[in-house]
């Protein structure tokens, strides 16, 4: 099955491309359809499943990711640790896990829901839309990262003063703040009172 891709892929053994389809939904989470992935993303976007995570090590500190610069939406920003879409039908807990793996070479731990957010966030750099209901996840990284180059162009652990120097430096994505704020209270109940969030 495809995994990173804008459109399509072709497959070793027909020599079709298959399409990514999302799952589309309404404002409240109910699966109305699918569509495909690029379509999805073209002004004025329509309404699909996304998840983004927020993983942290034993410091409290926020793994943030930098978007490989080949990626065809929102290439060489920061971001949070993780983001993506469900494949339809697959459970968000399910693909947060499986993309988390998949972009940075760890399986989470204390992996927790935090909640839902609903956003319209237009890209300037590629015209493309995030019209995204999201379900958030908060958990930790305990193991040695293995990035995939094709997907992270760089990693780094931030502490909440360092993610403010950072972010008023560097490119970030659209979504960032949205999905961060919406899961601030996730983030304080597992990092603690300590570590700022």
């Amino acid at each position: 099955m495809p995994i990173t891709p804008a459109t399509t892929t072709h497959s070793p053994s027909s020599g079709t491309a298959e399409p990514i389809l999302l799952e589309l939904v309404d404002e409240d989470g109910v699966t109305t359809g699918t569509a495909e992935k690029l379509a999805a993303h073209q002004p004025p976007g329509r309404l699909h499943r996304a998840f983004s995570v927020f993983l942290f090590d034993e410091r409290g500190r926020l793994l943030l990711q930098q978007r490989a610069l080949g990626k065809y939406h929102s290439p060489g920003v920061w971001s949070n640790t993780c983001c993506g879409h469900p494949y339809p039908g697959e459970a968000p807990f399910a693909a947060a896990a499986r993309r988390t793996f998949e972009e940075l070479g760890v399986s989470p731990s204390l992996l927790a829901e935090a909640g839902t957010v609903r956003y319209n966030h237009p890209d300037p750099a590629s015209g493309l839309v995030e019209q995204e209901y999201n379900h958030l996840f908060v958990g930790m990284a305990q193991a040695p990262l293995r990035p995939d180059a094709r997907e992270v162009a760089s990693t780094a652990y931030v502490t909440p003063a360092e993610l403010a120097e950072r972010h008023a430096r560097d490119i970030f994505s659209a979504w960032f703040m949205t999905v961060l704020d919406a899961a601030r209270p996730a983030v304080r109940e597992l990092t603690g009172p300590s570590a700022g969030w």
